[in-house]
């Protein structure tokens, strides 16, 4: 898995780190069980702090998403991948209605991110 992070990005650097792989489970390429690379070494690929990385895994792993095993690192939970499974099917039919009404996806994620009033 690839990962990248923008710094001119306003987007703090561990935010960016768990929407990557959030969007990697939702497009498939990650998988439950598969394990993501160890902070050290990712956080020495992108030229970052090792705490950063790990915020990022920490978060993902509040959220059900990861489990961090002591010598095992960084595994993707099997719930997490059905639930994000059925996110990337919901997000498919959002994706090809915005298409339909001819509507680019800056404007619907605009829309998703609207707080409901």
């Amino acid at each position: 898995m690839l990962l990248r992070i923008d710094p001119t990005s306003s987007a703090l650097l561990f935010e960016q780190l768990a929407a990557q792989v959030r969007a990697a489970v939702v497009a498939g390429t990650v998988r439950s069980g598969e394990r993501l690379p160890a902070a050290r070494d990712l956080a020495e690929s992108l030229d970052i702090n090792q705490h950063t990385v790990l915020r990022a895994y920490q978060q993902l792993r509040d959220e059900g998403l990861l489990e961090l095993r002591r010598g095992r690192g960084a595994v993707v939970t099997a719930h997490a991948a059905e639930q994000y499974e059925r996110l990337g099917q919901a997000l498919e039919v959002v994706r090809r209605e915005a298409h339909a009404l001819g509507l680019p996806l800056s404007a619907v994620a605009a829309m998703i991110a609207t707080e409901e009033k």
